[in-house]
């Protein structure tokens, strides 16, 4: 929770690498821009 809760505070979420935070029951979880967002900078960094 507390992690949720500073992930959720970042303003700066492109440069704090906070969207690599993933929930532990699976998929990509929330973001302040997004979960499709989320899903794209995820896969852009795998390739």
């Amino acid at each position: 929770r507390a992690v949720g809760s500073a992930v959720g505070a970042n303003p700066v979420s492109l440069i704090v690498p906070c969207h690599r935070v993933l929930p532990r029951s699976g998929g990509v979880g929330n973001y302040g821009w997004g979960p499709k967002l989320k899903e794209k900078i995820l896969k852009a960094e795998r390739a």
